[in-house]
C-alpha cells in the first residue's frame, strides 16, 4: 500500500512526462494545438452555455471572469 506522499509523486512523475521538456518539443506541441479540426457547433454551443451558467454561480471573480471570458471565444468561434 503506497502513502499519500508516494501517490503524489508518481502523480507528479505522469503530469511531468505530459509536458514537453526540449525547446523542440515545446515547439512541436504549439504547432499540433495550431492544427484545425472538425467540430460540430452544437458541441460549441454546449460548452458556451455551460461556461456560461458556470460563470454565474462561479466562488470568485478571477474564475468567472476565465469562464466568461472563455464562452465568448466559442461564440466567436462559431
Amino acid at each position: 500500500m503506497s502513502t499519500p506522499a508516494q501517490s503524489h509523486r508518481v502523480v507528479g512523475r505522469g503530469v511531468s512526462t505530459l509536458i514537453p521538456q526540449s525547446a523542440t518539443d515545446q515547439a512541436m506541441a504549439a504547432l499540433t494545438g495550431l492544427e484545425t479540426v472538425p467540430v460540430h457547433v452544437g458541441l460549441l454551443q454546449a460548452a458556451a452555455l455551460l461556461l456560461e451558467e458556470a460563470a454565474r454561480t462561479a466562488p470568485d471573480e478571477p474564475t468567472r471572469a476565465a469562464m466568461s471570458k472563455t464562452a465568448g471565444m466559442l461564440r466567436s468561434a462559431m
